[in-house]
């Protein structure tokens, strides 16, 4: 595989399927199934409790949001391991989260 280098403040939003209206995205890798992306979630975000068939991994980068009972603030990160039900989310002033989707293996 090659190098990727990407600026994502020079990328534009896009809608981003099967969020909430309003929720953007910023895919920076996209590669054999797995997936890192900034999202955009805009005030008033909320998405029911799911699970993934993949890790997941999420870095707050501004704003924040709550998962359940706990708020995560800027700079927060979290791994979630596949098949493991999280959420509800909720973000009443928005928030950029990094996302990274990688293989159960990894």
């Amino acid at each position: 595989m090659e190098q990727l280098i990407r600026n994502y403040t020079e990328m534009d939003w896009e809608d981003v399927a099967g969020y909430p209206d309003g929720t953007k995205i910023k895919v920076l890798r996209e590669h054999d199934g797995k997936k890192t992306f900034v999202l955009q979630l805009p005030a008033g975000f909320h998405m029911e409790e799911h699970s993934h068939v993949c890790n997941e991994q999420h870095l707050v980068m501004k704003g924040n949001y709550t998962v359940g009972d706990m708020m995560y603030e800027e700079g927060a990160y979290c791994f979630i391991p596949s098949h493991t039900n999280h959420g509800p989310f909720r973000s009443e002033d928005g928030a950029e989260i990094l996302v990274i989707w990688d293989s159960p293996a990894d």
